[in-house]
């Protein structure tokens, strides 16, 4: 027989194990699924759908995606289309809690909620979770649009409601089709992504008076620089296009911006009503 004890010492330590073990493994969100631990498969949706190699799958395959990428379109729009006004904020999921962006994402959030927008945001760590942070303890919507990773991230706990996509390109569509501006604080890759991708819209006029504002500027110094020297100098921008961002470290003025141009949009809207209505009456 084992020692007294023993038998209630080995299950403490397996059960501690497994606790410890479900705490910190990975996890992954795959629309509606949570994926943890050997569950999770090597590939992202993503990367199984954009892969050349698996291109004589398509007959078995690709329908089925496209089904799949279907149901997100209806779950974002379904989700989202009650939404009051929003602004989609992106940056680093990289930041630290304390650094400049992310006081400043912070700011940035609880300025637009007091503005009555509700927070749009990747949902993850760093300065989304911070614009989150920052719209929920100023009493407004915190909305988290997170994505199917290689690498763990998840929905930060500021948000108040949070989707999780597969695919970059539906998740992207709700970034714009519900938000009325973009603020961009220093980031990598995924935000400079977004950044051009609104620059692009707004400039070849797929979306009309979408203001982007730019925070940090000793980060975008550089890069706008390179815009006016070489993409301006070389004719592959317009002088116009340089004025599609407003660059600033002041939170007020990046929010009276937005505040602004929606302003001025309704005006336009309400005054071509005016025409449509006594255009009916003559």
């Amino acid at each position: 027989m084992p020692a007294p004890g023993l038998a209630t010492v080995v299950t403490m330590t397996h059960g501690n194990g497994r606790e410890r073990h479900r705490r910190g493994g990975p996890e992954r969100h795959r629309g509606a699924v949570t994926l943890r631990r050997d569950a999770i498969p090597f590939a992202t949706a993503d990367q199984r759908l954009l892969d050349s190699r698996t291109r004589a799958d398509w007959k078995t395959k690709d329908a089925w995606r496209a089904l799949r990428i279907l149901s997100e379109f209806v779950e974002g729009f379904d989700t989202l289309a009650d939404l009051p006004p929003a602004v989609s904020v992106f940056g680093s999921a990289r930041s630290r809690p304390q650094s400049p962006e992310c006081v400043l994402a912070e700011q940035v959030g609880a300025a637009l909620a007091r503005a009555g927008y509700a927070v749009i945001t990747g949902g993850g760590p760093g300065v989304m979770e911070a614009a989150n942070r920052g719209a929920t303890e100023a009493g407004g919507l915190s909305v988290g649009l997170g994505i199917e990773l290689p690498f763990e991230q998840g929905i930060n706990d500021w948000v108040d409601m949070g989707i999780d996509f597969r695919y970059f390109f539906a998740r992207k569509t709700m970034f714009v089709k519900y938000a009325q501006a973009f603020v961009v604080l220093p980031g990598g890759f995924g935000t400079m992504d977004e950044l051009f991708e609104a620059l692009t819209l707004v400039q070849t006029g797929k979306v009309t008076r979408f203001p982007v504002v730019l925070m940090g500027e000793a980060y975008w110094r550089g890069l706008l620089d390179w815009m006016r020297t070489t993409l301006l100098a070389d004719g592959k921008i317009g002088e116009a296009d340089l004025d599609l961002v407003l660059v600033t470290d002041d939170v007020d003025a990046a929010v009276h911006y937005i505040v602004d141009a929606d302003a001025a949009l309704a005006a336009e809207q309400e005054a071509l009503l005016d025409a449509a209505t006594s255009g009916g009456d003559d």
